[in-house]
Order: C-alpha cells, then structure tokens, then sequence
C-alpha cells in the first residue's frame, strides 16, 4: 500500500490506517449494496416520518461523526424539499433546550463508528424525553456497539450497520467517516437512486486511482518546513475542511498545526496563520457562482508574497486554477459524470487523509496509535453525563 510493505506498515504501527483509508473505494460499493438490499425498509420508513407538517431531520454526532453530517445536509439542503440540520452531539448534551422542540415531528440520525460514545447515547435518551414524536436512524459500524443494542425491537428506530471493515481498528475515523457518509446521502435521496448508483461505481473507480496514482505526488508535499496546514472550502466543503484538519492533528499528535475555514471567511482573520511555512488546500466548487469566490483566493494566495504553497483540488479542470496554483489535484481525467458534491467531497477526502498519514510518518507518530500516552482515545473516556431535571 503506497509504495509500502505491509511489514513495514506493521513496523511503523500504521497498518491498520494505512488498510482503512486504501480500502475505501470497495467498501463504498459494499454500502451501496447495503442499501440497495434495504431499500424497502428504508422507504417505508421514512415515507411515514416525512409526511409529517414541520418535521425536522437532524443529523448529530461528535468530532468526525459531526462533519458528517455538516457534509451530507450541504448536499441534501441543495435542492431537497426538507430542511436538514446539522447538530453535534457535544452541543446536543450540553444544551439540549436550545436544540430539541417538543412539539416538532423529529428525525434524529446519529452517526457513531463504534456506537458506544457517551454523548450518542445521551443524545437519544434526551430526544426521547423531550421531543413528543421523535425516530431515530442509528448509521454506526459496530454491531456490538450500544446504539446497535438500543435499536432492538423498537420500531420508531432504523439501524443500518456499515461494512465490518469500516469499524477501524486505527485510531483516526476514515472508512467509518465515508461509508456513513455515502449511507446518509444516499438514504435521504432514494428517489434519485438509480443516477447515485452509477456515479458511485464512478467514483470508486475514481478513488482507486486518486490511492495509487496521484500517492507519490502527495508524499512529494510532504515537507518538515511546512509544519501549518490549512483547509479551505464553501458549501458541502466546510464540513470537508473541518474533517480534513482534524485528521491531521489526530495523525501527527498536534505537530502539525491545522486550520480549517470558508473560502471567504479566511480574509477575516485566519489568514493571520499563514507564513512561510504554510501549505494551503483549497476544495474548489463545481458550482459556477461559488467558484468565482474559490478562484479569488487561490489568486490572492497565490500571488501573496512568502514561502507559503497553494494545492488546488477541483473535479473538472480550469486552466485558471492550475495557473494559479503550486500544486493541482483534480478527478476528472476521463470525462466522469460525478455532480453530486457530497461524493465528491468523499473522493477529496482521501488526498485530506493521504496527507495525514505520510505526515504521521515524517515527524514519527504512530497513526495507529498517536496518543499512547491516552490524551485521547479511539473512543472518548471521562466524559460524565448528567441528568436533566
């Protein structure tokens, strides 16, 4: 796997992560087929939930689980007929007036890899005590998990296990963050899914190239002086960046600092993080309009004077952005037919990981085990969970 032994990966204990980031693309199909199989449950139960007047879907989860869900509303708010809603479980719990309305029909889906997190639970438990009508749909890969347990012969609850494969073993959330991912999307347009069933068997093509193809040129980015990451994007992106910069952090146990912002919103202030040690990403939209705002940017960075680089990650290609930039990623070599931003963000998102992973690497962190010394875990520990008079 890029380039790599699996003894070596064994060696340098980034096997796992190595594996769960290059099997992606097969598990994307296992999902699809997930679906396609429950297809009938999945429609029947939400026709019933969506009738409702005023229903509200919410999405929730934490750390990755959250962006998400910030990924898959950006894409389904696009043109749907319901409004969906992205809510972290970590705000959830810690305010749950603020986010949960008694009289309103509710769809919660909670996002979870292992199930077992502390505010997932809690979250489900609060909705059912406040909300009068309220579903769930648990998306988690582990069947053992408490979420998988809790979805047992209820009927007002839809469990949709994942791949096996996409409960990682390593410490960083990557098959579990795009297979749950797809699954949202896919579920919340069921109409349309005959069109996402094709541009998914593109898109795992697409991926296995992106893994193999385009890996040397991203370890190529990958400099000890560029020691500050940033991550900018609009729309279905912003939830991409948020994700895109945590993976780093994670990986390289803070040595690497990230950054993660809109295209527009990076002038106000965050742009303060750049110097000459800075490399910075940018998800170019596929949206014409939003696109002139991308483009901006990349020429304001570009040409700002420093040491700082641009890379550029776009679907088609725009010879203004390849002038405008130190480095350009893009996917369509071969004429896809990808228009749905939410896959696309799937398919950026591996570039997001690969350079997570070879940076673990460069500055010797272990990326299946970052944080032995148990700062943080695979699984949040110590969180204590109150109960609301």
């Amino acid at each position: 796997m890029f380039g790599v032994d699996d003894e070596k990966w064994k060696k340098l204990n980034g096997f796992n992560t190595a594996t769960e980031i290059y099997q992606q693309p097969k598990l994307w199909l296992e999902v699809l087929k997930i679906v396609e199989d429950n297809k009938d449950d999945i429609n029947k139960f939400l026709e019933a939930r969506l009738k409702k007047d005023k229903v509200r879907v919410i999405f929730a989860g934490a750390g990755t689980s959250a962006y998400v869900g910030e990924i898959a509303t950006q894409q389904l708010n696009m043109g749907g007929e319901y409004i969906y809603e992205a809510i972290a479980t970590t705000d959830i719990v810690a305010n749950p007036e603020i986010y949960f309305k008694k009289d309103i029909p509710t769809i919660l889906v909670s996002f979870a890899r292992s199930g077992n997190s502390p505010e997932s639970v809690a979250t489900y438990n609060l909705a059912n005590e406040m909300i009068d009508e309220v579903s769930h749909i648990f998306i988690t890969c582990n069947v053992e998990g408490k979420l998988a347990e809790i979805s047992q012969g209820k009927e007002n609850v839809l469990l949709l296990l994942m791949p096996e494969e996409s409960n990682d073993k390593g410490f960083a959330m990557t098959s579990s963050f795009s297979c749950m991912t797809l699954t949202a999307l896919l579920i919340f347009d069921m109409g349309n899914f005959e069109n996402n069933k094709k541009q998914i068997l593109e898109m795992a093509t697409i991926g296995k190239d992106i893994l193999k193809g385009d890996q040397e040129e991203i370890k190529g980015l990958i400099d000890p002086k560029y020691n500050r990451i940033v991550y900018l994007g609009s729309s279905t992106f912003r939830g991409l960046t948020k994700e895109s910069g945590l993976k780093l952090l994670e990986l390289t146990r803070g040595q690497i600092i990230s950054h993660s912002e809109t295209t527009l919103g990076f002038r106000h202030g965050p742009k303060s993080i750049t110097n000459d040690n800075t490399l910075i990403f940018i998800y170019i939209s596929e949206d014409p309009y939003t696109r002139k705002y991308d483009i901006d940017m990349l020429k304001e960075i570009y040409n700002d004077e420093g040491g700082h680089r641009v890379i550029a990650i776009s679907n088609k290609y725009y010879e203004e952005v390849e002038e405008n930039s130190n480095k350009y990623f893009y996917l369509n070599k071969d004429g896809n037919n990808i228009d749905n931003t939410g896959f696309m963000s799937l398919l950026y998102a591996l570039y997001a990981q690969l350079v997570a992973l070879f940076y673990s690497i460069n500055v010797n962190v272990e990326p299946d085990d970052p944080n032995p010394s148990g700062i943080v875990n695979r699984v949040v520990k110590g969180v204590t969970i109150y109960k609301k008079n």
